[in-house]
């Protein structure tokens, strides 16, 4: 995917980070799908084994088929959604703003714009084993108003991410240092 795509780039703006969530953090939706795609099968062969007078029957072995794949056209749905909820989700930081867009479902997409200079805090979160093994985590940005935060969920090397965000809202400091003026008063 080309970041022209996605958003407008101004002249002067390079693209620092093009953030995603860390692949492990997808693996608990795919062994969720392995199970549920596999359920209709074991109870097939279960049924088969237990009751062969059962699935004998030309209704009842049509009304498994056709259930059947209702189950699995659900069962995919489910998944395609939470793909594109994990695929879709990127924070893009340039040299002058951050992007966070986050998407809600398959209909639903918010994109946020912070300028690097509004930065108060930049606060990284690793918790627990394999996010300490794999080294991911959540980055929080925090601005002066109170509504204005930016999470990235689960990206990989958070502390690296934090330290290159606090530098470049430093140096974005030096060239925006009329509109922060102006915004004092």
């Amino acid at each position: 995917m080309s970041i022209s795509n996605v958003i407008k780039q101004k002249d002067y703006e390079k693209v620092i980070f093009l953030l995603h969530r860390h692949p492990l953090t997808f693996i608990p939706i795919i062994g969720l799908f392995t199970i549920l795609m596999l359920m209709p099968v074991v109870l097939y062969f279960m049924l088969n084994n237990l009751f062969p007078d059962v699935l004998a029957n030309t209704e009842i072995h049509t009304s498994f088929i056709l259930f059947g794949s209702i189950y699995y056209l659900s069962t995919y749905l489910f998944f395609y959604g939470r793909f594109i909820d994990f695929y879709l989700d990127m924070w893009i930081v340039t040299n002058d703003r951050i992007i966070d867009i986050v998407q809600h479902g398959l209909f639903h997409r918010e994109i946020t714009e912070l300028d690097l200079y509004r930065i108060q805090d930049v606060t990284a979160t690793v918790q627990g084993v394999f996010p300490t093994i794999f080294k991911y985590g959540d980055v929080t940005v925090k601005t002066a108003s109170s509504t204005t935060s930016i999470v990235f969920m689960n990206i990989p090397n958070p502390n690296n991410v934090r330290e290159q965000l606090i530098k470049l809202a430093d140096e974005d400091r030096k060239y925006h240092i009329k509109d922060i003026a102006l915004d004092g008063n």
